[in-house]
């Protein structure tokens, strides 16, 4: 106690009071600067900061709309959706973004499931409040293994998004198309707001070209999180709206009976209304299974399509353009009558050959066809009559009449890609190849080959044409849009193209021919005889590559298969009234008649018979609502 009083006697009391004065000084000045701090964080930057502690707390959610159905012209879905789970990683909820990835890779492989590429690679690009999606549509497994650990997982979260449900798979595939996630193109060129990443849009055939119906609109959710990221409670919910549904044209049944006709072998199918140009069925084979694309196609998978040396993503039906053989007849028999330069009983002799200057062109019959006028010439598809057709004709006669059938130009068919194949001109020619017409090859187009290319769509449009007397119809895929509660939104009616600038009777000249090719003897088309009598047609078979015509080498079976003739048949029914058209090409298969006559008959006669099935009533609103 003696200590302590002499230490304190040792200090004056001013001495005292100065370093107390000091000590105040410091306190006063701490306690200003934090009032001061305070007043700027609550005051200056009280509204920032709130808003900042929200966002930490509550998320907003994007919430994906369902895209509307498709249906065909019956109303039977043959496109749904179904629920997606994806897997999202929110960056700012994890202290240690690589240490989550981690530990996700470590869960997977204890149940030897595999761990997406893209999780691997994206770390140096995450943006703290973005959202990314690590994998889409992932397995149920997955889904179990992410929920179970979800409190060792920071920011990682299952997401449940609708993907679409292909119903006829390959079936379809060329005119229903797929959807995919939109790409950085896609938001560039649609502008700012449209789209934002991680939206799915249609990417190929009816998904494309209806998009912005079937989309629909996007809602919105504002979800309480914890510190996990995980959801705690729903704040609120703007719903998203479904898109429209779409009904088609086409006729499930009928695509079915198309699709299994052909086969496995590579061709293409198209069946039309002629009454109005919708389309029943449209196939292409070989085709794909658009359900690889909904969860986002593997490498692996779009390797081997993109790679299949037999094209599977390419739609045959539309773009796909082959020389259209004798099937092209027809339309050189119409340009020598409205010219004049025949009549019915103009006759030609046929013994099997042609001559012009040094080179010799024969006919498919080598010991020729006799004596035959326009009738007989179609009906037996004599080469040698068509020969004098073309040197008679020229090409610019001929190309004149086949565009008048709409030939030459895309048909604006409701698809994306469509060709418009190639009728050529002597003008073309020399534009083109700087070369003049050569007589010859005025020989080569009568018979549908040389220059002369046409789609499948455009053969099916020809025959239609001339089945309902001249009239021109914009082939359709698309019969109407409608609201989830059935409401009509849009209706894609009949579009007529134009008329043929033909007579009458020159058209019901040519249809009694045609008859004549499936039902009278010497027919090249019996394959679709059928006891009521009622379909006409036109077979063709058309050269690859040029061979020589001696008929041990046309006979010969080591021509490779890709140089073989592609098999050609088109035709409509009934006769007088056609309700259905059909083209047929099968790439290599040989000869029309024998090729391609039969899957055209398969599929007329599945028409006719779903017709019996079909009640009075509504095949009269069917054709009703076609007409109109």
């Amino acid at each position: 106690m003696q200590k302590i009083h002499d230490r304190l006697d040792g200090y004056e009391p001013g001495q005292f009071k100065n370093k107390f004065n000091v000590i105040f000084v410091i306190v006063s000045i701490a306690l200003v600067l934090i009032v001061m701090r305070l007043w700027y964080l609550q005051v200056i930057r009280g509204s920032e900061l709130r808003q900042r502690s929200e966002n930490n707390s509550v998320r907003l959610r994007k919430v994906k709309p369902m895209r509307g159905l498709i249906m065909d012209d019956g109303r039977r879905v043959i496109v749904d959706n179904q629920p997606s789970f994806d897997l999202v990683f929110i960056p700012n909820r994890s202290k240690d973004v690589q240490k989550t990835l981690d530990r996700l890779r470590a869960l997977y492989a204890e149940q030897s499931l595999s761990f997406p590429t893209l999780a691997s690679s994206f770390t140096g690009k995450l943006k703290p409040f973005v959202p990314v999606v690590i994998e889409r549509n992932i397995s149920r497994e997955k889904l179990a293994v992410v929920e179970t650990h979800s409190m060792e997982l920071p920011g990682v979260f299952v997401e449940v998004t609708p993907i679409r449900q292909y119903l006829n798979g390959e079936m379809t595939a060329q005119v229903i198309g797929f959807t995919g996630e939109v790409s950085r193109e896609d938001v560039d060129r649609n502008g700012a707001g449209q789209f934002t990443p991680g939206d799915i849009i249609g990417k190929f055939g009816i998904e494309k070209f209806l998009d912005p119906y079937l989309r629909g609109k996007s809602g919105a959710e504002q979800v309480e999180v914890n510190v996990a990221g995980k959801e705690v409670r729903s704040l609120g919910r703007i719903p998203s709206v479904q898109g429209d549904n779409v009904v088609l044209t086409l006729d499930a049944a009928l695509q079915e009976a198309a699709w299994k006709a052909i086969g496995e072998r590579p061709g293409a199918l198209v069946a039309l209304d002629p009454r109005s140009g919708a389309i029943l069925a449209l196939v292409s084979s070989p085709s794909f299974d658009p359900n690889l694309f909904n969860g986002g196609i593997s490498a692996s998978d779009w390797e081997g399509l993109a790679t299949d040396r037999r094209h599977p993503m390419e739609n045959r039906a539309i773009s796909g353009q082959y020389p259209p053989g004798s099937t092209y007849k027809p339309i050189v028999a119409v340009a020598a009558l409205e010219e004049g330069l025949i009549t019915p009983e103009t006759t030609f002799n046929c013994n099997g050959s042609f001559e012009m200057g040094n080179r010799t062109f024969r006919c498919w019959n080598p010991k020729g066809h006799g004596q035959v006028n326009l009738h007989r010439a179609i009906v037996e598809s004599c080469d040698v009559y068509f020969y004098n057709l073309g040197r008679l004709l020229g090409p610019d006669k001929i190309a004149t009449y086949a565009r008048a059938f709409g030939l030459g130009d895309p048909l604006g068919v409701d698809l994306a890609r469509e060709k418009g194949g190639l009728i050529p001109t002597r003008q073309w020619k020399l534009a083109r190849f700087r070369e003049p017409w050569q007589p010859g090859e005025s020989i080569s187009i009568s018979i549908g080959q040389g220059f002369n290319l046409l789609t499948p769509l455009q053969l099916a449009h020809v025959y239609a044409t001339l089945g309902n007397g001249g009239t021109l119809y914009r082939p359709r895929l698309v019969k109407q849009l409608e609201s989830t509660e059935g409401r009509v939104v849009k209706v894609f009616g009949p579009e007529k193209m134009g008329t043929l600038p033909i007579r009458p009777q020159t058209i019901q000249m040519i249809n009694q021919a045609l008859w004549g090719v499936v039902n009278e003897r010497g027919g090249t088309g019996s394959a679709l005889r059928r006891k009521e009598a009622d379909v006409c047609g036109k077979t063709g078979t058309a050269q690859v590559i040029g061979l020589p015509q001696e008929e041990k080498i046309r006979k010969a079976k080591r021509i490779a298969a890709d140089y073989r003739d592609h098999a050609l048949f088109a035709c409509f029914a009934p006769y007088g009234n056609p309700e259905i058209a059909v083209a047929v090409i099968l790439e290599n298969a040989g000869h029309g008649g024998s090729a391609a006559g039969p899957v055209a008959r398969k599929v007329i006669d599945a028409y006719f018979a779903q017709k019996k099935t079909t009640t009075p009533e509504v095949r009269e609103v069917a054709i009703v609502e076609g007409i109109n």
